[in-house]
């Protein structure tokens, strides 16, 4: 499989891994005050960003780019970043983590099915959803601590949709064009029903961001199309999302 190209996605990880050296961490003397249904959210996406990314980083070694398996190698650095980010906002407001969730050990067996384009395909439902939970996170509090981890993990993840848009433009590439695009619809349907569930599971702490079960759903569906198209066209760089 042809699959130059990821050098460049080093580069930016390592890049992107100086500049929070530089800016340090937020400050965690500042106390978080949040309602109890938006901590609990907050519990289950970190038990989500807290896995060890052995499965990924062992299937992108096998892929056979060493400048792929690095930059993977650097966005399981990020989101185990992330996973202490939100510990620790836990943790200024007096709460737990968690020891595990049903949520994350469904989206780790679905993952670990196949091979490497399964585990991006699944992988990609939850940083789809992840970029709007953690929006509604960064814009729907007073708080000013969460807002300021929310904000962080966000500009981290709008990268990273970006960075498996390639990889699976490149996997996809490898079966007939015909099944190209159902194998996209499949996902963008599989994509609905995670939101659905979310949606449900976090009601509660949906409507305290102001955003609202509805909403949320409708905003992930309508930023699955973009991501198809990043993942059919070839120019897969070219996806954005709305900030």
């Amino acid at each position: 499989m042809h699959t130059s190209g990821f050098a460049k996605w080093t580069k930016r990880f390592e890049d992107e891994r100086e500049r929070r050296r530089a800016q340090g961490d937020p400050d965690w003397e500042r106390n978080a005050t949040l309602h109890p249904a938006v901590w609990a959210g907050i519990q289950r996406f970190q038990v989500g960003e807290n896995g060890d990314g052995a499965n990924l980083v062992g299937k992108a070694d096998e892929a056979g780019d060493a400048d792929y398996g690095q930059a993977v190698r650097l966005f399981v650095a990020e989101e185990q970043n992330h996973a202490r980010l939100l510990a620790r906002l836990l943790a200024a407001g007096g709460v737990p983590t968690l020891t595990g969730h049903w949520s994350d050990t469904v989206f780790v067996r679905l993952r670990r099915l196949m091979g490497l384009r399964m585990e991006l395909l699944v992988l990609m439902i939850a940083e789809v959803v992840a970029l709007r939970y953690y929006r509604a996170l960064r814009d729907g509090t007073d708080d000013s601590l969460t807002s300021d981890v929310a904000a962080r993990i966000l500009s981290d993840e709008q990268r990273h949709v970006p960075f498996h848009c390639e990889r699976l433009h490149a996997s996809l590439a490898e079966l007939p064009r015909a099944t190209r695009r159902p194998v996209m619809v499949l996902w963008q349907l599989l994509l609905l029903v995670v939101s659905l569930v979310v949606a449900a599971d976090h009601g509660p702490a949906l409507r305290r961001l102001d955003t609202g079960r509805l909403r949320f759903v409708a905003d992930v569906a309508a930023s699955s199309g973009a991501v198809v198209s990043a993942v059919l066209s070839p120019r897969p760089d070219a996806w954005t999302s709305a900030d």
